[in-house]
């Protein structure tokens, strides 16, 4: 006998509806950031705009962002022998960083704007950074070392001539080969060690010199050598003229493994898609780049370079988390109306826009100094000497909260893996940390403009074009000229963080709609602030600034 009950249809669930939750935020366009394409037009790369929105579109779509999710969920993995036990020394990768790579490289987020001619070629590598650092932070660190290595490289042209264009190649080629037998190259720094970290002075790895003019053998251990798996590497060691560059493959002419045991990789708070290892060097063969003795000299432009990507990596998070946070708000409702509509979250929104805008502004302006400079531009070289480290100290500084404060605008959801936020979040402390921590760069703030005037002359020179715009401006700029002849080590944060605000300003107050500059020269300067995101003072014109920053407008 058949059940009547057995025949009927199942009641429909009713327990999990889903309702008041925000839609997938993509596809969406990165590239949609207007303070990102007027500093691009402003600062000389204008030529760019289409590349850059195209990749825009491809950031912010389904398939990038999934391959940024696998590259981080299936981290690399160190293979020190094969199976008959030979060392291999090889990391492994998942495939989605392969892709991420590939798109980095093409779009010539590497080297490439070291082989272009045009004014404004490195404002649009930077500006491709800005954009396709929507989908992950950790793919960019070899991309930023091999940028960084072409100009420290120039000081041994024999080995430029034979490296160069391949390193600024726009073909992602991986895996281990003779490096002249590839069409592209990555290239990778060894500068740090476990007793000195920053302080790279008392290395202790030290290069013996071959019978072969310029080669030599390294023995000694490296504590912080991230991307391993690049073809080259910059490594800093003791030569008999005192501490010196070399060149390092990680395959030699003829075809051998030269010595770079990897012994462990770094087990990170963030960057995890990111190999960072550890290396021993044992009659490991090396090429002299730069005299002896002159080390830190060499790398001091490969410096300047990955400080500037530091920064940039800062505003590509504040950029990417805000418009998540502001996807969410705009889709949430709570307490009868939309998020997006409560007076608190527009305050807290507003803020945030403001802190992004400051940071892709100056991000910007460094990346049109840097290129200048490389042009031959003295005023603008000493401007980047100095503002890039300025920008590094406090862009980097103020990541951590920002992405902190727009993680609080999903509440519980954006705590969990599956937004994505989590991963921003621990991304955004390396970038205060890697190129020297905020001690090492306010430090070299006040060595700047003890041993090279020309650069607070460079900065004020640059304040002094907003001059007249906003008295707290204004003001600020006579406060900082005081405390100058004030500067202490002790008090050397403070000061820098001074002549960061003082320099975003500046240029919102020239660059920016006057919603946007007003509120940050009263909260910034004028001290009309609180002590967290969303304390902007009642007068703030909130609706400017949000229709300004968020993407589809407020």
């Amino acid at each position: 006998m058949t059940s009547t009950l057995a025949q009927s249809p199942a009641p429909a669930p009713t327990t999990h509806d889903v309702t008041n939750q925000p839609p997938p935020s993509t596809p969406y366009d990165a590239s949609d950031d207007t303070a990102l394409l007027e500093g691009l037009r402003r600062e000389g790369a204008g030529w760019a705009e289409g590349d850059l929105r195209r990749l825009g579109v491809l950031a912010g779509g389904p398939v990038p962002q999934e391959w940024a999710e696998l590259a981080n969920r299936h981290e690399p993995e160190l293979r020190t022998h094969d199976r008959y036990g030979h060392r291999v020394d090889e990391v492994d990768f998942h495939p989605a960083w392969h892709e991420l790579m590939r798109v980095a490289v093409a779009e010539g987020l590497a080297a490439a704007p070291w082989a272009d001619d045009r004014p404004g070629a490195h404002v649009a590598r930077t500006a491709g950074g800005l954009v396709w650092g929507h989908t992950e932070a950790g793919h960019g660190c070899p991309t930023s070392m091999t940028y960084a290595a072409v100009p420290a490289l120039r000081r041994q042209p024999d080995l430029a001539k034979v490296y160069e264009p391949l390193l600024t190649s726009r073909v992602y080629e991986p895996g281990l080969r003779v490096p002249t037998d590839k069409r592209g190259l990555l290239a990778g720094m060894g500068m740090t060690e476990k007793q000195g970290g920053s302080d790279v002075r008392t290395n202790t790895t030290t290069a013996t010199p071959t019978a072969e003019g310029g080669v030599y053998t390294l023995r000694g251990h490296k504590w912080f050598t991230s991307a391993p798996m690049c073809d080259v590497f910059l490594v800093l060691a003791q030569a008999p003229g005192g501490l010196s560059c070399f060149l390092v493959p990680r395959v030699l002419p003829d075809g051998t493994r030269n010595t770079f045991r990897i012994q462990r990789l770094k087990d990170k708070l963030g960057n995890r898609s990111n190999a960072s290892s550890e290396p021993e060097f044992d009659a490991t063969v090396a090429w002299l780049v730069g005299p002896e003795g002159q080390g830190v000299k060499t790398i001091i432009e490969m410096v300047n370079c990955t400080r500037l990507d530091c920064v940039m990596m800062s505003a590509a998070l504040m950029r990417k988390t805000l418009v998540e946070a502001g996807h969410h708000v705009r889709h949430r409702s709570a307490f009868g109306a939309r998020l997006l509509d409560q007076p608190l979250m527009r305050n807290v929104l507003a803020d945030l826009a403001l802190e992004s805008e400051a940071a892709t502004t100056l991000t910007l302006r460094l990346a049109g100094a840097a290129d200048r400079a490389v042009r031959g531009d003295a005023g603008e070289g000493a401007f980047r000497r100095i503002a890039t480290a300025v920008g590094k100290y406090w862009v980097t500084k103020r990541g951590p909260a920002f992405t902190a404060e727009a993680l609080e605008c999903l509440g519980g959801n954006g705590y969990v893996e599956d937004s994505g936020m989590p991963r921003h979040y621990r991304e955004a402390p390396l970038l205060s940390i890697w190129e020297g921590s905020g001690n090492v760069n306010a430090l070299d703030v006040l060595r700047a403009l003890t041993r090279e005037p020309a650069t607070a002359d460079a900065l004020f020179g640059e304040l002094a074009l907003a001059q007249g715009a906003d008295a707290r401006l204004d003001a600020a700029v006579g406060r900082l000229r005081s405390r100058l002849g004030e500067a202490t080590q002790a008090g050397a944060r403070r000061l820098v963080e001074q002549m960061a605000l003082t320099l975003q300003a500046s240029l919102l107050v020239r660059y920016a709609p006057p919603a946007v500059a007003d509120a940050f020269c009263a909260s910034r300067l004028g001290g009309d602030w609180g002590y967290a995101f969303g304390t902007l003072p009642d007068g703030a014109d909130l609706d400017g600034i949000l229709g300004r920053a968020l993407p589809g407008g407020a």
